[in-house]
């Protein structure tokens, strides 16, 4: 009989809400350490040039400069799938943004002053600022030298003396024959642009070079042991030598996944005799200078039968790298394997292609490619269905991956994925799809409905695992330790409530420490990709076990019974059938004393692991493998309302339908699928970077570049939680933490034709765009 739980799926507060919501909660930036220095950085103005020379004579005279340095005395390569990029440029900048001098003072205000003294002498160079023109033969070179480059062999696949850090093929099937001989074809393109994550506190970095050759940092990361690993790599150190802090952390969104500003703050400590350094970005850094979202070309092909399958499907993506590879490479890879949706194909070929271009670079970003790449591909299926002459929720019925069926990557299809097309079905009816909008009630206003399908895999190596451990205390309760970072999601709380679930104790008595610190807290290898509760959780199981485990084998001597008959619950054990006997935790976990003084046992330490299984490489040339260690499936529904005279769109209703395998905390789950959503709204509605001819930034800041606020919420949401178990995941779950933002813009791009009678391929679905539009439409009709 399946017992009843006590804390898994409760909707449980967050362990850190008195925390922040009463500001002692402390991160990167409150750090301030005794003698520390404080950093500004020149940055270059142009978006490709030589660096003729560095004057920081001035600057090195200023009373309270400690710390001057140049790219030029500064030879070390980062990447962490591509080692292409240095801590400060060194000859040539490959973006406008890009760091070219930094200073170390007493003060910020110094450090500012200082970096007005420097004088740098640039020959600008020709630039190349579409991807897709920096593919042809005779493009500018943004890394001539990219043959020479480390990289992550046997998984990506730079071209030498191209533009093209990684090509990522899907071969599946004949696509050439299958969409010759399709009753109905479709071929169309779609942009999305760049964007930033904007994480409420910036990046920051606080970093000590120690006698011995040791380094001690402080960073809001989501990373700890990936920034120990590659600053041990970069600086060629033991990775015993490299120590890294992580506080409270004010948001992530995948943009502090890599290696962010603590080389420089090393560097800088270094230079200052093993002062601490502090490095922290300004917000208009953090757009023009820290890496964004990348932004995607994409052409969707499409042959279809005319009783409405699916009978082949060609994509081709073209990602904007920007200047450096960084995690770029890896979203190409995730885009391909991803790259026909959720659907059953026989016949697919998709190619992703990352290319450098002189802009400011790409990394992770919530949804890694996969809303960019889903805008493409649930446009197209409503594109195809309107040729078709068929209900865009039908056609999705008839193509969705179902039982036997195998996805692009040969990976065969099984209820354990979860269920599409429950997922499907609920927001339809929801919605109540098929039932035209009520008129708005001012005629200059239209409404329409969509919809969109959403999945995605965690995009991780096949070696990703991650460690807990868990000491039991002498009240018979539980501190965990753990590297895996909760940056807002939530995290934390649900590992306590698994561990107090398997250790039968109240959650209040589990305790988590919340920094992180490679020096005390095990491995984990990164907290991206919604796998930390997943992994995580299911490392926390076994170290529970571990702890009941080893109480068992204590009471049993100390009972004189087998420790197979020992019941744990309530913090107590006792021997079936004789409750009365009962010991608590609290006389055991650090080690049982009989009447005489005589001990046994010692300190409760459990330990929990978890490791990727069964995934492997993808074939370079097929793209056939096994890349992801589950699926999430999801959708979207919304109606929405235009204003035909200011171009205005409205969210009335949105409705979400994620498949979550076991929801571990409903309170948390539903927090994820609203602030998924309504940073979804910012990719369809205002969000996106904007350039000139020559590569400048022109919207680097809030002032014009706009995000959802509390006041962007629409009035009515609604979301619905599946729970089709996950086979492997913790109790059934699987993640669920990136995907509510994924198909928002391509269900709201679907509703705008509803409403308008007018194709969107491009976002954001911004005033200006929509009212240009109407009045094309206006003056052609």
């Amino acid at each position: 009989m399946t017992r009843e739980l006590s804390y898994v799926g409760k909707p449980i507060a967050r362990a850190d809400a008195v925390d922040k919501v009463t500001g002692s909660a402390q991160f990167t930036h409150d750090l301030c350490l005794p003698g520390m220095l404080h950093t500004a950085l020149v940055l270059s103005p142009h978006a490709s040039a030589r660096i003729l020379s560095v004057n920081t004579d001035a600057a090195e005279s200023l009373a309270g400069v400690r710390a001057v340095l140049t790219g030029k005395g500064l030879c070390y390569q980062l990447g962490l799938y591509m080692q292409d990029k240095c801590i400060l440029a060194r000859d040539v900048v490959r973006y406008q943004g890009e760091a070219v001098v930094a200073i170390a003072a007493d003060t910020l205000d110094i450090a500012k002053a200082a970096c007005q003294l420097v004088q740098v002498e640039y020959e600008e160079q020709p630039s190349v600022l579409d991807p897709r023109e920096a593919m042809k033969g005779a493009a500018h070179l943004v890394h001539p030298n990219l043959h020479t480059y480390d990289h992550m062999k046997g998984v990506f696949f730079p071209k030498p003396h191209t533009n093209i850090a990684h090509h990522q093929k899907i071969r599946k099937g004949s696509f050439d024959s299958a969409f010759a001989d399709a009753d109905v074809r479709l071929s169309a393109s779609f942009y999305n642009p760049p964007v930033q994550h904007v994480p409420m506190e910036t990046h920051a970095s606080v970093a000590q070079a120690l006698p011995g050759d040791r380094i001690e940092i402080w960073t809001s990361s989501q990373s700890p042991y990936t920034v120990r690993h590659l600053m041990s790599v970069c600086f060629g150190l033991p990775h015993a030598n490299v120590r890294v802090h992580v506080p409270y952390v004010g948001g992530g969104f995948g943009g502090k996944a890599g290696l962010g500003l603590e080389p420089l703050a090393y560097v800088l400590s270094r230079a200052a005799s093993g002062r601490p350094v502090k490095v922290t970005a300004t917000r208009e850094q953090e757009f023009n200078t820290l890496p964004s979202r990348q932004g995607l070309h994409s052409t969707i092909e499409i042959g279809a039968s005319s009783q409405g399958k699916i009978v082949a499907l060609k994509s081709t993506y073209v990602w904007d790298a920007g200047a450096y590879a960084d995690y770029g490479v890896n979203i190409g890879r995730a885009a391909a394997y991803s790259g026909a949706g959720p659907y059953s194909i026989d016949h697919c070929w998709i190619d992703s292609y990352v290319v450098y271009t002189n802009k400011i670079f790409g990394t992770a970003y919530r949804g890694f490619g996969h809303l960019e790449i889903l805008w493409g591909i649930e446009r197209a299926m409503d594109l195809m269905a309107r040729k078709l002459g068929m209900d865009p929720a039908e056609f999705r019925r008839r193509n969705l991956l179902k039982e036997g069926d195998t996805t692009i990557t040969g990976e065969n299809f099984t209820p354990g994925h979860g269920n599409p097309h429950q997922c499907l079905e609920s927001v339809t009816q929801a919605i109540e799809w098929g039932t035209p909008s009520e008129p708005s009630l001012e005629a200059h206003k239209v409404r329409g409905k969509g919809l969109a399908m959403l999945h995605k895999a965690p995009a991780m190596p096949t070696y990703t695992s991650c460690a807990v451990v868990i000491k039991m205390d002498e009240d018979g309760g539980a501190d965990i330790l753990v590297s895996g970072v909760d940056y807002g999601q939530g995290t934390y709380t649900v590992l306590r409530q698994i561990a107090a679930e398997e250790l039968r104790i109240p959650v209040e008595k589990i305790h988590i420490t919340w920094e992180c610190d490679t020096a005390f807290s095990p491995y984990d290898w990164q907290t991206v990709a919604s796998r930390f509760a997943y992994m995580g959780g299911n490392a926390v199981i076994e170290a529970a076990d571990d702890c009941l485990r080893q109480i068992r084998a204590v009471a049993a001597r100390a009972l004189d019974v087998d420790a197979e008959d020992l019941v744990c619950e309530n913090e107590r054990v006792y021997p079936k059938y004789q409750p009365e006997r009962a010991l608590t935790y609290s006389q055991l976990t650090l080690g049982y004393t009989f009447e005489n003084g005589n001990s046994i046992g010692g300190p409760i330490i459990g330990h929990g692991r978890f490791i990727a299984t069964g995934l492997t490489h993808l074939d370079p040339e097929t793209g056939q493998g096994l890349p992801a260690q589950y699926w999430t499936y999801g959708a979207h529904a919304v109606e929405i309302e235009v204003d035909t005279q200011t171009g205005a769109i409205e969210v009335l209703n949105i409705i979400t339908a994620l498949d979550a395998g076991k929801v571990l905390n409903p309170k948390l789950c539903i927090g994820q699928v609203v602030g998924g959503v309504v940073q979804g709204l910012g990719s369809a509605l205002w969000e996106g970077f904007v350039f000139d001819e020559h590569g400048r930034f022109l919207n680097a800041g809030f002032v014009d570049y706009k995000i959802p606020t509390a006041k962007d919420i629409p009035l009515r949401t609604q979301q619905i939680l599946l729970e089709n178990p996950q086979p492997g995941g913790p109790y059934g779950a699987r993640g669920v933490a990136e995907h509510p933002m994924i198909s928002v813009p391509s269900a709201i791009g679907n509703a705008l034709y509803d409403a308008l009678g007018i194709e969107f391929n491009t976002l954001p679905l911004n005033y200006e765009r929509i009212l240009s539009r109407i009045r094309e439409k206006a003056e052609t009709s």
